[in-house]
């Protein structure tokens, strides 16, 4: 089978594609014939060696298909069934091994395209909005890259849980694009300082809660922004890793800093399942847009990273397996 590796950490240069022996699952495993492979930063740091791995790397960490056969002790799923995950790596691939409690049917309704594309960006703005900091009518939040694939769904179900958004974008057309998923208000930080804008819109009062995936350029912001008792949610760093913090910075206000993890906030299967049903269910009845921004072939992984840096991008990426 065809699967995309990399001998050595470094830019999208480095991804190549492998021919590699199709996997046979084993016990507790099953082996998915993989149709559409989604594209995310959590693959740009493991290709960049940010995050540690084995080499040769294995990319990609969401994929949904068709499992194609089961391993001993394998009765959630059969062969035949369409299936989506996330937190495995290796999705980059015709095929993967992946265990059997890692896997959520895709309902009727849902395609291939949209499973790959909402699993794990739902299931992260789910777990923020839900369970990480769970909002209500009382709170105003604020999200970073909001028009982005992660920060809209974001918006949509903070707004859905009645909060007050605010959106931080990269261009005016990317801020409408906020505002068309729900934010109250859209700030365009290269032309803007989202500090003072925040400080204006709240009456200086500040925000409940900043969700923030760019890390180093906005952090530091983020924090002085914060109400007392208020959360930091850095769930991502787009723009580089954010230095060591000082505690007693903390202290000021008596704040909270957080680094999620999407993996701790999906244990299977009974809160994985809880998780990205709600999210599927969302879809379902139209309460979640889901925006894909480009499909791209297989042999095609390294323009789409180039795509995703280079910020080219209002909503998903996704590798067209099959």
């Amino acid at each position: 089978m065809k699967q995309i590796l990399v001998a050595e950490p470094g830019g999208p240069e480095r991804m190549a594609v492998s021919e590699v022996p199709t996997p046979v699952p084993g016990p507790g495993q099953a082996l998915v014939a993989i149709h559409v492979a989604g594209v995310n930063f959590l693959d740009v740091y493991f290709r960049t060696g940010l995050y540690k791995s084995d080499r040769p790397i294995a990319i990609g960490s969401e994929a949904a298909g068709v499992v194609e056969a089961v391993g001993d002790g394998v009765t959630d799923v059969a062969a035949g069934d369409r299936v989506a995950y996330a937190m495995v790596r290796g999705t980059y691939a015709e095929y993967a091994v992946v265990p059997a409690v890692n896997l959520v049917k895709i309902p009727d309704a849902i395609g291939f395209e949209i499973a790959a594309a909402v699993f794990l960006q739902g299931a992260t703005a789910h777990y923020l909005t839900r369970t990480t900091f769970p909002l209500n009518a009382t709170h105003t939040c604020l999200v970073h890259a909001a028009a982005g694939g992660a920060g809209g769904l974001v918006v949509q179900m903070a707004k859905a849980a009645g909060a007050i958004v605010i959106g931080t974008a990269g261009s005016a057309e990317k801020a409408r694009e906020a505002t068309a998923l729900g934010a109250d208000h859209a700030i365009v930080y290269t032309e803007q300082d989202f500090e003072a804008e925040v400080k204006r819109i709240t009456d200086g009062r500040g925000v409940h809660v900043v969700y923030d995936s760019v890390g180093k350029t906005t952090f530091d912001k983020g924090l002085r922004l914060l109400r007392p008792r208020g959360m930091m949610a850095l769930f991502g760093q787009s723009s580089g890793p954010v230095p060591p913090v000082d505690p007693l910075t903390l202290n000021a206000a008596s704040l909270f800093l957080t680094r999620p993890s999407l993996g701790h906030y999906l244990q299977p299967p009974d809160e994985l399942r809880w998780r990205v049903g709600e999210v599927f269910e969302m879809v379902t009845r139209g309460a979640l847009r889901v925006r894909i921004s480009g499909s791209y072939p297989l042999a095609d992984a390294a323009q789409a990273h180039r795509d995703l840096e280079g910020r080219k991008t209002h909503g998903k990426l996704l590798l067209a397996v099959r």
